[in-house]
């Protein structure tokens, strides 16, 4: 940072916790699998840690920043670098593709309340080539958890329904500025090539598993009868086609059993 510029407060409103540990920079970016002809769209700059790595690595950097004066800051840095871009925008009031022209990959460091309602909005089509996210490390194990183990939910399906997840490594609190509570972890999401649901159907696909879940202790043809309506005597005929047990719970249903249902019940 130029001399005479200070960092600005910590907002706490925003989530923020600055990332300062360069090994665990370092791998983010590397995580992110960037070329010269890649374009990445980093969420949450910040101070612009990680951003340093983004651009030794990527031909543009598109930094998406909600905190003006992070904002200011980072176009008051980067003023003659014409690889970046600082927007000043909440990213959930942004359509991602809107910003390249072409293929784009996503970083960020995301904050913890609002981390789902980022990554469903970076999976939001067209997708991206793959997406890296520092989340907190209970989030990241939910992404990749498999069917009917404890952290396993809706979350998990609907990124495994048309992504493949993978936790890169674990980040301490120590990492951070200041610290957080808990652990976090870089989580890598790479959309398949061939996804279990159309890009077309990934809103209706994502508002359905949320329901089954929202009923997730209870029986799959209760739940069935209760979410979409359903005679028990339907509800028995299509579970019997797809090979589900009526007594088996949501948690347990994997994420090609959550779209066989979704395109046998609609």
């Amino acid at each position: 940072m130029p001399r005479g510029r200070k960092n600005p407060p910590v907002l706490k409103r925003f989530g923020q916790h600055f990332l300062n540990d360069r090994s665990a920079l370092s791998d983010i970016a590397d995580a992110a699998m960037l070329g010269a002809d890649d374009t990445v769209i980093e969420i949450g700059p910040g101070r612009g840690a990680l951003t340093e790595e983004l651009l030794k690595r990527a031909g543009r950097v598109i930094a998406v920043e909600i905190d003006h004066k992070l904002a200011e800051n980072l176009s008051g840095k980067y003023a003659g670098e014409k690889k970046i871009t600082i927007v000043e925008r909440d990213v959930l009031d942004v359509q991602l593709a809107d910003l390249v022209d072409g293929r784009f990959v996503v970083v960020g460091n995301v904050p913890y309340y609002i981390t789902t309602p980022i990554l469903f909005h970076a999976l939001e089509p067209p997708l991206p080539i793959r997406c890296v996210f520092l989340v907190q490390r209970e989030v990241a194990e939910r992404i990749v958890s498999p069917p009917g183990s404890r952290e396993y939910g809706a979350l998990s399906v609907n990124v495994q329904a048309i992504a493949r997840a993978e936790i890169v490594r674990i980040v301490s609190p120590r990492s951070f500025s200041p610290p957080p509570k808990v652990e976090s972890a870089v989580v890598r999401i790479t959309p398949l090539a061939e996804p279990l649901v159309s890009v077309d159907e990934i809103d209706a696909f994502r508002k359905f598993v949320l329901a089954l879940f929202g009923m997730r202790r209870k029986q799959i043809a209760n739940v069935l009868r209760s979410v979409r309506a359903m005679s028990g005597d339907r509800v028995a005929a299509d579970l019997k086609s797809l090979s589900i047990d009526p007594s088996a719970r949501p948690e347990t249903l994997s994420p090609n059993q959550f779209v066989a249902l979704m395109e046998t019940v609609s």
